[in-house]
């Protein structure tokens, strides 16, 4: 999901200033909720230092591939969110991104307002899609198979549309950038599939010690239902 240095570039780069600030706020009140619904400051700020510190091995240990106009990674934003809650997991997202391109790729620094609205911006969407399709009386352990896809699918599908909208607003709508997006968005198709998998078997594992999972470090909603 990095875009790729030079894919936008000149005067066209602003646009990234706004959506990052954009993205900002909605990060900030997803922490805000969070903090309010699921733990309070202490807890949300344990649960925000684990997901940056998991975000970062993502991008640095899991396999990715440059693919067509981006890069395929295997987030996990769906997993962030189910285990950690909205506001930790849009943080780490946020904060472990920045510190790949500090200290690894300072070339996609220049894009990291695009890059962080590539995350943030479907991590919002996911959060609301959640709302409607898991029923508060239903703990994040239980969720199905079909629930946890809707959500990765909700979350992938925004960094296609993401790198897509960024890929044809730099390069323009010709032949090339059509491929290369298709190519992108084809190669996601794999992420979507695998990510509700590994939700799952996290998931049943919080299940299976539950105890364990109890305290601030841990959503409240993994293993409580709401009301």
């Amino acid at each position: 999901m990095h875009i790729e240095p030079g894919v936008v570039d000149g005067a066209k780069i602003a646009l990234s200033y706004a959506t990052a600030a954009g993205s900002f706020g909605l990060m900030a009140k997803m922490v805000r909720d969070t903090i309010r619904n699921d733990g309070g400051f202490t807890a949300v700020t344990l649960r925000s230092l684990a997901t940056t510190a998991l975000v970062f091995c993502f991008f640095e240990v899991l396999p990715h591939y440059p693919i067509g106009v981006s890069e395929v990674h295997l987030i996990l934003g769906s997993t962030l969110f189910l285990i950690f809650g909205a506001g930790p997991a849009a943080v780490g997202l946020t904060m472990g991104l920045l510190l790949q391109g500090l200290l690894f790729a300072p070339f996609d620094l220049p894009q990291y307002g695009m890059n962080v609205t590539t995350l943030v911006v479907p991590l919002w969407a996911m959060g609301e899609l959640a709302k409607r399709i898991i029923p508060q009386k239903t703990a994040y352990v239980d969720v199905k198979y079909g629930q946890a896809l809707a959500l990765s699918t909700a979350y992938q599908g925004g960094i296609v549309a993401w790198v897509a909208f960024w890929a044809f607003y730099g390069q323009g709508f010709s032949a090339a950038t059509f491929t290369s997006v298709g190519t992108f968005g084809a190669a996601y198709i794999t992420v979507v599939l695998l990510e509700p998998l590994i939700d799952l078997a996290i998931l049943a594992i919080a299940k299976t010690f539950a105890r364990s999972v109890k305290g601030p470090l841990f959503s409240d909603r993994l293993i409580n239902t709401v009301g």
